[in-house]
């Protein structure tokens, strides 16, 4: 391991033993995370004793499912499950790749992160919540806030909070997960009270999952300040990681752009 990824380790060590942390996450979706950095994610996140958590391509990315099943994660969500419809091939797809047995040791879950999605939560649960179907709901706030059309930085709104809350009401009688994400930052720890108060089974930065019980521990907000010095130092690696392999080549180039240049003439 590198200088950046022994930090990296170090901060999550400190966040599992200190603050309820419970797993990493990567995207194949928006982050567009590629196979190697996935690796490297993964090797960190196992040397710390936490889980992994993969936002997959699309509701029925199927070669996604296969990859990361030969790879291993705890926790598999599906973005941009608007309907019913969108949560069935969800459910097809994972119990096509995903075994019974196997499906013991990964929670499938699936992002609201649209208001067309709240709409349609209450019959997606219902039917998440039957055998073979789904562990939990992700409310992506960020996604959400945009689909009504307002920016950002309404995120930590009263209504935006109201609708988290709603979605826990309709998740809490059916035992489905409830994850709330999208920007989460320290400025989110009022609200995510709020949420934890009707029902919360976890919060989510960009790279950390948190349980609810951290939102219990006194200094939680130096906790959220470690999850962005941990996403700096993956980003960082990633960037030092791709200009070395961009970089490998350049004597090579130099020499054969030369021999060219008179082999030419």
């Amino acid at each position: 391991m590198n200088n950046h990824e022994q930090q990296m380790l170090g901060i999550l060590k400190q966040l599992k033993n200190e603050f309820g942390v419970v797993a990493v996450k990567a995207e194949f979706e928006a982050e567009g995370t590629r196979t190697d950095e996935l690796l490297r994610l993964i090797e960190i996140a196992r040397r710390a004793d936490l889980g992994v958590a993969l936002k997959i391509g699309g509701c029925e990315a199927v070669r996604d499912l296969i990859e990361i099943k030969q790879i291993g994660a705890e926790y598999i969500i599906a973005p941009m499950v608007e309907t019913p419809y969108a949560l069935s091939k969800f459910i097809d797809a994972k119990n096509k790749v995903y075994s019974a047995r196997e499906q013991e040791d990964t929670q499938f879950l699936f992002n609201l992160e649209t208001i067309t999605a709240f709409n349609n939560l209450t019959e997606m649960v219902d039917m998440g919540s039957q055998p073979g179907g789904v562990d939990g709901v992700v409310f992506g706030r960020v996604d959400f806030s945009g689909s009504l059309g307002w920016g950002r930085d309404a995120i930590n709104e009263d209504l935006i909070t109201d609708y988290c809350i709603k979605a826990g009401t309709v998740c809490k009688p059916t035992g489905l997960d409830l994850v709330v994400g999208g920007a989460v930052s320290m400025d989110a720890l009022p609200m995510l009270a709020q949420i934890n108060a009707n029902y919360l089974s976890r919060f989510e930065t960009r790279k950390i999952i948190f349980s609810n019980a951290a939102l219990s521990i006194p200094d939680v907000d130096k906790a959220l300040l470690h999850a962005v010095h941990f996403e700096l130092l993956w980003l960082q690696n990633k960037r030092a990681y791709y200009s070395l392999i961009a970089s490998e080549d350049d004597k090579r180039i130099e020499m054969l752009d030369s021999r060219w240049k008179i082999l030419s003439q």
